[in-house]
């Protein structure tokens, strides 16, 4: 394994969390479409991601592609970042980018019963921790038409990648100068995760 496709768990599931929203494509090989689509995760007991909970219109041509064929694939892009020379503090240093994603195979099954669980967990997920978290209550009659327009599902996980390209492979005062110098805090944030073990 290289640098870059070692990952955790954890990695995984903080990826997931911070950037929700994923590209979903899949359906027949000559009808396939893809949606940008908010998902919330499902986690067995060692934390590894097991399945996806999400929900799209009804009218979306996805979801007609994947009741054909259920099988798709799914892409997480979570921070990225150009690196120049600047941040390395070297000019005869190359440019890079920084980034992490996730991609995953999956099972995507309908379900009506999922429809409204799907939009629970993820208002819960999206209005924690706000002065006045929402409540889908607040719609009144409009949130039981609004219910009628959209279909549920889980996406059952059958494969997982990463690549976390975040300057493992730098040397250490590299490291150090573009983690003091590159604006993109996220970034930053993400490239300190996975060289914490060498960060003083």
């Amino acid at each position: 394994m290289g640098y870059f496709d070692q990952f955790e768990n954890e990695d995984v599931r903080a990826l997931v969390e911070e950037f929700p929203l994923a590209w979903v494509c899949g359906g027949p090989v000559d009808a396939m479409e893809a949606s940008l689509l908010p998902l919330i995760g499902e986690y067995d007991a060692d934390g590894r991601l097991v399945a996806l909970i999400g929900h799209l219109r009804r009218a979306n041509p996805l979801y007609r592609a994947l009741g054909e064929d259920g099988r798709a694939t799914i892409l997480f892009k979570g921070p990225d970042a150009y690196v120049s020379p600047e941040h390395a503090g070297l000019r005869n240093w190359g440019p890079t980018w920084n980034y992490a994603q996730v991609k995953i195979g999956a099972d995507i099954v309908f379900d009506d019963a999922l429809t409204e669980m799907s939009l629970n967990v993820l208002v819960a997920a999206m209005e924690t921790g706000r002065p006045a978290p929402w409540d889908s209550a607040e719609l009144g009659d409009r949130y039981h038409t609004m219910l009628k327009h959209i279909i549920g599902f889980r996406a059952t996980v059958t494969r997982l990648s990463g690549v976390f390209k975040l300057g493992q492979d730098e040397r250490d005062e590299i490291l150090a100068s573009i983690l003091g110098s590159l604006p993109d805090a996220e970034t930053v944030a993400w490239m300190r995760r996975f060289n914490r073990h060498r960060i003083p």
